[in-house]
């Protein structure tokens, strides 16, 4: 990909295990795919940004890096057992979004979307970005957050063939190809620490 609006080339999007997601998901895995430094990134940028309302993570799982729960926290993911073991949700909601990308919520619904360490598995990422922007509420703000680490048989072949800086430019891109978010916001979250880094995108919905 050569810079942020560019198209994306055949095959970016493909993925060398092609099996159903709700196959690959159904064992229960309660475990966290960053470690505690990054995870407290998470937290952080979760907290500095004021996600306090009505929220909805995306591609969830048993936990959320809130630091205080917000308002309300509904979780969406593939695994209905590790929704439901997630101490902060307020309600959870299994859907894959790699076959139907349009959210199961009303327009206007949530004050902020987040998405941690999972949009690497997305093979329609605009479109489920552009209904992002529907089911956020006027100055909503969507936050997706990333590592380096991942399932890579079930990551896109675009995400496994570049680095955390051309990962960054991948998501901005994906942001403005939905048009609908202002101009992203672009960060890496923990410079100079060891361990997991954590980079960030996010943006307000136009």
């Amino acid at each position: 990909m050569d810079r942020p609006g560019a198209a994306f080339p055949p095959g970016f999007f493909d993925r060398f295990d092609d099996q159903p997601d709700g196959d690959f998901y159904a064992p229960l895995r309660l475990v966290t795919h960053i470690d505690d430094g990054a995870i407290e990134a998470v937290g952080g940028l979760y907290e500095r940004l004021g996600l306090r309302g009505d929220v909805l993570d995306l591609m969830s799982s048993w936990v959320s890096h809130f630091r205080t729960a917000p308002a309300s926290l509904t979780v969406l993911g593939m695994n209905a057992t590790e929704l439901a073991r997630n101490p902060m949700a307020t309600a959870a909601v299994v859907h894959d979004l790699n076959v139907e990308p349009r959210l199961p919520f009303d327009d206007g619904s949530f004050d902020a979307v987040t998405c941690c360490v999972s949009v690497d598995y997305l093979v329609r990422p605009v479109e489920v970005f552009a209904d992002v922007a529907r089911v956020l509420r006027p100055d909503g703000r969507f936050v997706v957050t990333f590592s380096n680490r991942c399932f890579p048989t079930k990551a896109i072949r675009g995400w496994l063939a570049t680095d955390d800086g051309g990962r960054l430019a991948i998501v901005r891109a994906y942001f403005e190809q939905a048009a609908a978010f202002a101009t992203p916001s672009v960060e890496h979250c923990n410079p100079g620490v060891p361990g997991d880094p954590l980079y960030a995108v996010w943006a307000v919905r136009a």
